[in-house]
């Protein structure tokens, strides 16, 4: 780490406040120009310690960066993590409020519930599958507490990789569900297709985006529970929504999932 104890602080102030008040700030990378991942690991771990103290629960992770063209947007070579809060999860086909987030998108993602424990070094697909109960369709918001998501690496890790909501649809267990690599999604927004994607869009498969996952939380002693689910990655293009938007991912054999915004 590069910044002193009171600098990851305030940090992890500043992005408590812009989400409260709805008021992104100027990057994190940019008023602290020593923030390295570590650092913002940190400062994302605080603000989650914040929220659970505040009563939240954990009910899952979340990966994000794993397209090549994101990857190569950041000048990174591998994805990032964050955390999935019982209170980010809404209903499918519910309303959603759009004056909570301050630029908000969505993206389509295959999402996994667990049946067992995974815990790297070591994990691989095959353990993942085989730890999987269920997959469903999935619609996941995020946001950026950072002005016209401006970011860098840095700063989207620090801002729970831009995490801010997950909408589920109906879960198929993974014994009945089609090849992940192979699975379509057209992506929806008031009707109109505006983005087409497939599951080997996420690392080759969805299920190494997990594994990835696994083998990275050990090193901060994190096992992925039974229970939990896991969001691996965007299938497409994340398009910024906004009140009186209709989001709806369409996926070849798992089914359908939307999200209103008013």
């Amino acid at each position: 780490m590069t910044l002193t104890a009171e600098q990851r602080a305030e940090a992890a102030w500043l992005l408590r406040m812009a989400e409260h008040h709805v008021q992104p700030i100027d990057p994190l990378s940019a008023l602290m120009p020593g923030l390295d991942p570590a650092d913002a690991y940190a400062v994302q771990q605080s603000n989650i310690a914040r929220r659970l103290a505040d009563g939240a629960t954990v009910v899952g992770h979340k990966v994000g960066l794993t397209s090549a063209a994101m990857r190569e947007l950041l000048g990174v070579d591998e994805p990032d993590h964050g955390h999935l809060l019982d209170d980010m999860v809404h209903r499918d086909g519910a309303p959603v409020l759009a004056a909570r987030y301050c630029a908000p998108r969505v993206e389509p993602e295959i999402c996994f519930r667990l049946a067992r424990p995974l815990r790297g070094p070591g994990v691989g697909v095959e353990d993942v599958l085989d730890a999987t109960e269920a997959v469903a369709p999935a619609l996941e918001i995020v946001d950026s507490r950072i002005r016209d998501w401006k970011i860098t690496l840095a700063d989207t890790v620090a801002d729970n990789a831009s995490s801010a909501g997950l909408v589920c649809g109906s879960w198929t267990p993974l014994a009945q569900a089609p090849d992940l690599a192979a699975v379509t999604a057209d992506l929806m927004v008031n009707g109109e297709r505006v983005a087409t994607g497939a599951g080997r869009e996420v690392l080759g498969h969805p299920a190494a985006a997990v594994a990835w996952l696994a083998n990275t939380l050990a090193a901060f002693g994190t096992t992925l529970r039974p229970g939990q689910v896991v969001l691996p990655g965007a299938l497409t293009t994340a398009p910024f929504v906004s009140s009186g938007h209709k989001a709806e991912a369409r996926f070849s054999g798992l089914g359908a999932v939307s999200v209103i915004f008013v």
